[in-house]
């Protein structure tokens, strides 16, 4: 079984997302269900460090609060991994008022902490969801992308 560090937080998400359990169980019960579903234990580990960290951006919220609708000019590394689609798709989503600039930022960080070699649209859509999914009151900025993955994978044409 090959997956990745994005296949791990996915089958994490979908199975516990609409659970009526402990919001939060602990990471050894994570890992045995992980395991039980056959991940890996180094795709576990990494997998658990991205959720680790994705809880320590919240810091990121309270200082973004006050920064107005700057353009975000991405580095040199960002650039290299998130090619123009992704780029676009992210200013998309902060145009509509899903994602704010802090918001937009812990996105950024989370996405590179996928290490991995390519990060596409929707890789980012996952990320949006699980970004949103972690922050309380978000709950109308959530639905709104979840219909968004959705609405756009459902392949029906109108």
């Amino acid at each position: 079984m090959k997956e990745n560090v994005l296949d791990v937080l996915m089958y994490l998400f979908e199975t516990f997302v609409d659970t009526e359990e402990e919001p939060e169980p602990d990471q050894s019960e994570l890992r045995a269900e992980l395991s039980r579903a056959g991940f890996g234990d180094t795709e576990i580990e990494r997998a658990l460090h991205w959720l680790d960290g994705l809880t320590d951006q919240q810091q990121c919220l309270d200082y973004g609060r006050q920064t107005g609708h700057g353009i975000r000019i991405y580095n040199d590394f960002e650039h290299e991994r998130l090619d123009p689609a992704c780029r676009g798709y992210i200013s998309y989503l902060e145009q509509i008022g899903i994602l704010s600039p802090p918001q937009r930022e812990i996105l950024v960080d989370r996405l590179l902490a996928l290490e991995s070699a390519d990060i596409d649209v929707e890789q980012i859509k996952w990320v949006v969801l699980m970004v949103l999914f972690s922050q309380p009151g978000q709950e109308l900025a959530y639905a709104r992308m979840e219909d968004l993955v959705f609405d756009e994978t459902s392949g029906l044409v109108h």
